[in-house]
């Protein structure tokens, strides 16, 4: 049942390429929609329709590697989104040379984006239960909060990494080529690097995990996906209105702006990493600790984005809120999993990771909403997570937060003990 040093490197390694791909590519985004004459929501609209599918297919990829293991839904996850990437990448670049009708490069984009959720959806709820089949329940959420980290590292790398590939000929779609063969290359270490035990899938199938019994409902786990909705709502929010608000608040050309974004979503991930690498270790955060304080920081960091009166606020606001949302996810998504028993894992992980692909398909909401007031999107996530500030302090689930294992586990944790030991 152990996670071994090197299984964990890699699942890292596939969750970073992923991160460093998506929010390389939200941070050349406000440029590409300036330079295509798309209108900014349609931008918005590709990412809904992906994250809407992402929504759909993530519980359905879950109980497939119920059935077919981890290490083969990772690999598909990858191949999907290396595929995707590199579509989008010829998209755009046809539609910065003007080619097509700026119509017809937002369905085309449409269409290639789509892809990332409808199979690149597959890694996340495998990653997460591999992780969750092979850790204590002590050491759980440490290493969720570890794993979320590789997100906070790509929001990092991303936006730096993204400007290098923008060159001559290509020029945005550069980055996508270049993060479609990242994949790639993540995709050959996992297929030669990560152990999938047959056995283990066997019990899986043995303790019930193949039922199509749904989580959605389950009053142990739909406290976690409420909040967990609300707060990628927020995140993805701010993240999708960031860059806007750089460009409009400066009064800069979308070139011009695209490091200042870089720098704004670089300090908000290391502020992420922070959380989720030093202070939950540092101080022992358990989940509830980690959903209340999660909120309450990214109020407050929203709130000051807001009332910003210049760059390096909204910076600093951007920072305080990616510091509170690197409690809370690992908060939420640690605490369903300490709630549930070990064959629920990957259906747990399945509903985790819809929820946090639904919220994209309110992000053309927000920025409209941005679009009325420049302010108004951040004053609203403000409201949201002090609303959900209260929730967490109120709702009996979330004051438990898994403090309670559930009746059966140690008997199924034993049993793959034995299996384990019984020679695989």
């Amino acid at each position: 049942m152990k996670l071994e040093p090197r299984s964990f490197a890699i699942l890292f390694s596939v969750s970073i390429v992923v991160a460093i791909g998506n929010t390389g590519l939200m941070a050349v985004l406000p440029a590409i929609a300036r330079e295509t004459h798309i209108a900014d929501w349609m931008i918005s609209a590709v990412f809904g329709l992906s994250a809407l599918l992402w929504a759909v297919m993530s519980p359905i990829w879950a109980r497939e590697s119920d059935k077919r293991g981890r290490k083969p839904l990772i690999m598909l996850g990858l191949a999907g989104f290396m595929v995707s990437m590199t579509l989008c990448a010829c998209v755009v670049s046809v539609g910065l040379h003007h080619l097509l009708p700026p119509i017809v490069v937002f369905v085309l984009f449409l269409l290639s984006r789509a892809i990332f959720g409808l199979i690149g959806s597959s890694s996340n709820p495998a990653t997460q239960a591999y992780l969750a089949e092979r850790t204590t329940r002590a050491d759980r959420t440490q290493q969720m909060a570890a794993l979320a980290g590789a997100f906070g590292l790509g929001t990092v790398v991303g936006p730096f990494l993204a400007p290098l590939f923008i060159l001559p000929g290509v020029t945005f779609a550069g980055p996508m080529f270049a993060f479609a063969v990242f994949a790639g290359l993540m995709l050959v270490v996992v297929w030669r690097g990560l152990p999938e035990e047959g056995q283990r899938r066997e019990n899986r199938r043995f303790s019930g995990a193949g039922q199509d019994k749904s989580l959605w409902r389950d009053p142990r786990v739909l406290p976690f996906l409420i909040y967990g909705f609300a707060v990628a709502c927020c995140q993805t929010a701010q993240g999708y209105t960031l860059g806007f608000m750089i460009i409009d608040k400066l009064g800069v050309q979308p070139k011009d702006a695209l490091q200042l974004t870089a720098v704004a979503m670089g300090a908000g991930a290391m502020a992420g990493l922070l959380s989720q690498w030093g202070l939950i270790r540092i101080f022992s955060m358990g989940p509830k600790q980690l959903l209340r304080w999660g909120v309450g920081l990214a109020a407050v960091g929203n709130l000051v984005t807001a009332l910003s009166p210049d760059y390096w606020t909204v910076v600093v606001g951007y920072s305080i809120s990616a510091l509170g949302f690197g409690f809370a996810r690992p908060g939420f998504t640690a605490g369903a999993s300490l709630t549930v028993r070990m064959d629920e894992q990957a259906r747990a992980a399945g509903a985790i990771a819809a929820v946090n692909g639904l919220n994209v398909i309110l992000a053309p909401a927000f920025v409209l909403l941005y679009g009325l007031k420049h302010e108004a999107p951040f004053a609203l996530n403000a409201v949201i997570c002090t609303a959900l500030l209260v929730y967490a302090f109120r709702n009996a689930i979330l004051k438990d937060a898994g403090e309670t294992p559930p009746d059966d586990e140690d008997t199924t944790m034993a049993m793959m003990e034995r299996s384990d030991e019984g020679g695989v």
